[in-house]
């Protein structure tokens, strides 16, 4: 790390040089990021985790660049083309694209023509001609004739040069760059259907015949038509308007109108359409894709938070039902902590006599397990199931709730579910995990590799440890956010606290196992290999309700318990008397406990924790009914308004469950009655909304949603703008960071991330 990269970070992130010098410290000593943005603001100057993760991002790609650095220089040295200037210019290549550029013309090289014509002895020839004086080239080129090397004219000693100086054309750093700029500017990406798939690539018809500037693509766009070439339904490729292009050369390289510069001008249209044209094509291709893969990890990663962040029921005893027809319903009973108490099968849909037994065995299983909600799986037969058991008499009063069971199926069959439930067959394990869903989503949802989630947008297309690392930022997050009782949660929710991980949330359980419930954060330090550093990371965000002190089921970090103990010294009261009446918060005088460590950032975040002691940032459970009747795809008809849950938002629109087992699309112009640049700006992940249905596809099972008030819409509130924090300086900063991320786009980072 140098001082070098820690102006940059600032610069480009527009963030206080100091600031981002002691987050680099603090992460490079192994703090994470959940750790310094909450107990570490003093000396971050109150970073959020947005700000603190694209430090670490940045410097993770500035890294890279220095390892590639060190790389070009060892082959430059090995070769003999290492010079002071040279070494200077690599050293301060601001970017990958820049650096490759300065390396091209040393790098090894496979036998080209230019390679062939330099054995030939005719590089002289090509650069006196580049020189262009004036002279004629067929008497500079007679002089080159050589049989013994096979240049038996002056016109092969001409064609010969002109291969050198198209290859010269094509290694200069400023005509790369130039048209590097205008590839990004004016470079359009072309879709064209391959010969004879026009019926086996339907689904691609779109993209038969498109073409759109590569720079405004849309994502989502760039990832169907690359899926359509991979699947080799389409060709793809990038250019840039070829007279423009030409033109730009000329102008770098053409000096005249002498025969010698037409020479030149020849060699710069041949580098163009065999060399330049062809790199400059595969850089776009790269840029766009790595563009294209961010935003759907973004969308990806924004989607997931919203999802772990669903309103929990919260510990109830929950029947869970995993619906089905044929193969019938699979029955749990759930205690208040997720436990299986019971497990059965109903056949409900096949005729009269079934239903009525079926209805007599949920009736006697809620009863017997004093059942207070019901959660009913909402796939195949989930609306029927849902409509089955709300008419039974006996349960009018207890909740009746469809819960989405996206990637229950991968819980089911997964080691986790393995290990809790070794005899139980794979629907049974299922219909556990749709109880508990219902019960707390994040506590399940972790048990799931987030990709199964069902709320990205052709994850299985982009980076995959790039999404990996961002899904696993964002769980990391929502654990830490909401906080975890220790003795409670679970090794895969124990696993996600910050400076724990896997071996470390076994050692809590095993050592919870032997030696019953942890009764004080200071117990913790007893388990085997839970370090004074991992206990400083993970004690804040781990909770022991009714323990010894008070604090330990609050966000207070130990390492501040005695300035709370200061504070109820000072009013002559405890600390539980200070954790519950307001009155006498009221009296602290925060400016009095002010330390070198601890600054008004932190004894704020401190005295909103007394006040509601580890408070779920959650919002509160609210269920949603689903339009009576309306079951099946076939039951919707243009112009129906009812309600609905979003289920997935993408850069196109968002995709709304109706509970008829197949999500329809409001698409991004739906969604408002106003213009819609990012429907993550209208619409979330979990989201209650009215819809009105616009077409019905039963052909292609495909739904056309409405939220647009206008027109007959649906009558319920109008799509609120999502609104984004604009008051702490930290949201301020954040807002800074996501404005200016220069190196987040690969056009821009290709232009040595200029700013536009």
């Amino acid at each position: 790390m140098t001082t070098g990269h820690i102006a940059t970070i600032a610069d480009e992130l527009t963030l206080p040089p100091a600031s981002v010098q002691t987050t680099v410290s603090l992460l490079t000593q192994g703090d994470t990021i959940p750790f310094i943005a909450r107990y570490r603001k003093e000396a971050t100057g109150s970073l959020d985790e947005v700000a603190i993760t694209a430090i670490r991002d940045r410097l993770n790609q500035l890294e890279e660049l220095d390892a590639r650095k060190a790389t070009v220089l060892k082959s430059l040295e090995t070769h003999g083309h290492l010079t002071e200037e040279l070494k200077l210019k690599v050293l301060s290549a601001a970017n990958l694209a820049l650096l490759e550029d300065i390396y091209l013309p040393y790098r090894p090289k496979r036998r080209t023509k230019a390679t062939l014509a330099r054995q030939k002895g005719l590089e002289p020839l090509a650069l006196k001609i580049l020189e262009q004086t004036g002279q004629d080239p067929l008497q500079l080129a007679a002089e080159f004739v050589d049989s013994e090397k096979e240049v038996t004219s002056p016109d092969d000693a001409l064609e010969g040069a002109r291969h050198i100086m198209a290859e010269i054309i094509n290694e200069d750093p400023g005509a790369r760059e130039k048209m590097r700029e205008l590839y990004f500017k004016k470079g359009f990406i072309q879709s064209r259907v391959a010969s004879g798939k026009e019926t086996e690539g339907a689904k691609y018809r779109d993209y038969f015949d498109w073409q759109e500037f590569a720079a405004r693509a849309p994502s989502h766009r760039i990832l169907a038509m690359r899926r359509g070439e991979k699947e080799a339904i389409l060709n793809l490729s990038i250019a840039a308007p070829e007279p423009e292009a030409l033109e730009l050369l000329e102008k770098l390289f053409v000096r005249g109108a002498a025969a010698d510069s037409a020479q030149v001008k020849i060699a710069v249209h041949d580098g163009f359409k065999r060399l330049l044209s062809r790199s400059m094509e595969t850089e776009a291709r790269l840029a766009t894709r790595q563009r294209a893969e961010k935003h759907a990890i973004e969308v990806f990663a924004r989607n997931l938070r919203q999802l772990l962040l669903a309103p929990p029921l919260g510990p109830k005893r929950v029947m869970g039902i995993d619906p089905g027809f044929r193969t019938g319903c699979k029955v749990v009973c759930l205690n208040r902590q997720g436990k299986l108490l019971h497990y059965d099968t109903i056949y409900p849909h096949l005729d009269e006599r079934r239903d009525l037994k079926a209805a007599e065995s949920i009736v006697n299983l809620c009863k017997r397990c004093e059942i207070e909600a019901v959660a009913v799986g909402n796939g195949t037969a989930g609306r029927e199931t849902e409509a089955f058991i709300r008419k039974i008499e006996a349960l009018k009063e207890t909740p009746v709730i469809l819960v989405n069971e996206s990637g229950a199926s991968v819980y089911s069959a997964s080691a986790v579910a393995r290990h809790e439930f070794p005899e139980l067959d794979l629907t049974i394990r299922g219909a556990v995990s749709i109880g508990r869903r219902l019960m707390d989503p994040l506590a399940e949802l972790v048990k799931i590799d987030p990709k199964s989630i069902g709320v990205g947008q052709y994850q299985h297309d982009v980076d995959q440890p790039a999404l990996k690392q961002a899904l696993d930022d964002v769980v990391i997050s929502c654990v830490n956010a909401v906080g975890m009782d220790v003795n409670r949660a679970s090794v895969e929710l124990l696993s996600y606290v910050s400076g724990l991980g896997p071996q470390l949330a076994a050692n809590i359980l095993k050592y919870r196992d032997q030696n019953g419930p942890f009764n004080s954060r200071q117990a913790l330090k007893a388990v085997p290999r839970l370090g004074p550093k991992a206990y400083e990371q993970s004690a804040g965000f781990l909770r022991i309700h009714e323990g010894a002190n008070p604090l330990d089921a609050s966000a207070v970090h130990p390492e501040s318990y005695p300035i709370v103990d200061a504070m109820a010294r000072d009013l002559n009261c405890s600390v539980a008397d200070l954790m519950k009446d307001a009155g006498l918060r009221a009296k602290i005088d925060v400016s009095r406990y002010v330390s070198d460590q601890f600054g008004r950032p932190t004894l704020e975040d401190i005295l909103a924790e007394l006040a509601k002691p580890g408070r779920d940032p959650r919002q509160e459970f609210e269920a949603i009914e689903f339009a009576k009747g309306i079951n099946e795809i076939s039951d919707l008809k243009p112009g129906m308004s009812m309600p609905g849950i979003v289920t997935n938002v993408t850069a196109f629109g968002a995709f709304v469950d109706v509970g008829v087992h197949q999500d329809g699309l409001v698409h991004i112009s739906q969604l408002s009655d106003s213009f819609v640049k990012d429907p993550a700006d209208y619409v979330k992940v979990q989201q209650k909304v009215m819809v009105r249905v616009i077409a019905v596809d039963l052909d292609r099972n495909r739904i056309s949603l409405s939220m647009k008030t206008k027109s007959g819409a649906a009558t319920g509130p109008r799509p609120q703008k999502q609104t984004r924090r604009k008051n702490s300086a930290a949201a301020k900063k954040t807002s800074k960071i996501r404005k200016n991320k220069p190196f987040h786009n690969p056009f821009e980072e290709a232009l040595g991330n200029k700013r536009r």
